[in-house]
């Protein structure tokens, strides 16, 4: 299945301003006229935060503003498959997962709305295939894949472009209307019907968006239909990306579960603490 602005401080010519604000800076600090204990706190191993460039600075910037993920921190950000119900067994090779019904071009003649929507749902249907639905990540990222009978769930975890991060996002909203329902052809020129539509999340991290898209076609000569929940949680520049279903049907639950149980553990990674364990999670 995308970086901060640093902090700058101008340092007044006058030495009377000087000490003004060094005395407002020490009062806003309860008493403290150091105004360094965040530069005294030690790294985390699992997130390397930026620091405000001078002592000035009283209010220490959010976890989510302020800490950049590392690829320690994207892997202990992930979820196992106690963090997930029912019987997800976790795999090692999810990173090649590629469900070949997702291959195909969009017939932009037959589009029910704008012919120009056609880019969209042919960038849909390659992002879903590739599992780059927020684009290539420009930092640390991590990801893992469970199955369960003819369903999977593949959980990614990475750090992107806070700007390219925007444009994927107000490009996610625009997809139940743009790509609600058009026209794949396969290879041999086989006709698939994809529809899309908004599903909903719960009420965590900083920004969500949940999509269902089923595919209609033939897999194997025999008719087919593939149903995926995908999932998009937003902590700062920091993503984390569910894909869930299969033949079987959708994984809406599983989904829930999986954002519920990790955007916690991304949050603890980002403010420098180790995630607790879920349940089965082996240490």
């Amino acid at each position: 299945m995308t970086r901060r602005p640093s902090l700058l401080v101008r340092v007044p010519a006058s030495a009377l301003a000087a000490a003004a604000l060094l005395t407002t800076a020490a009062c806003s600090d309860d008493g403290d006229s150091s105004g360094s204990k965040a530069s005294d706190a030690a790294a985390s191993p699992l997130a390397e935060e930026s620091r405000p460039a001078s002592p000035l600075a009283a209010k220490t910037p959010s976890p989510s503003a302020s800490a950049r993920l590392t690829e320690a921190g994207a892997q202990a950000a992930l979820i196992t498959e106690g963090d997930i119900e029912d019987d997800w067994n976790q795999v090692k090779d999810a990173a090649k997962w590629g469900d070949t019904l997702l291959i195909g071009k969009v017939d932009v003649a037959a589009l029910l709305t704008a012919k120009a929507n056609g880019a969209d749902c042919q960038k849909l249907l390659d992002a879903l295939y590739d599992d780059d639905l927020l684009g290539k990540p420009s930092g640390a990222s991590a990801l893992t894949g469970f199955e369960q009978d003819d369903s999977r769930l593949l959980y990614q975890v990475a750090a992107y472009d806070h700007a390219r991060l925007d444009a994927s996002w107000a490009w996610l909203k625009t997809l139940p209307v743009k790509c609600d329902q058009f026209t794949a052809i396969d290879s041999k020129g086989g006709k698939r019907t994809v529809q899309v539509t908004q599903g909903s999340l719960p009420d965590v991290g900083d920004a969500r968006q949940d999509l269902h898209v089923t595919v209609q076609g033939t897999s194997n000569g025999s008719p087919a239909t593939l149903s995926l929940d995908v999932a998009v949680v937003r902590v700062g520049d920091d993503a984390i990306t569910v894909t869930a279903g299969g033949l079987d049907g959708d994984e809406h639950q599983s989904t829930e579960q999986a954002v519920q149980k990790g955007t916690p553990r991304l949050k603890d990674v980002l403010s420098g603490k180790t995630p607790a364990a879920g349940p089965g999670r082996t240490r």
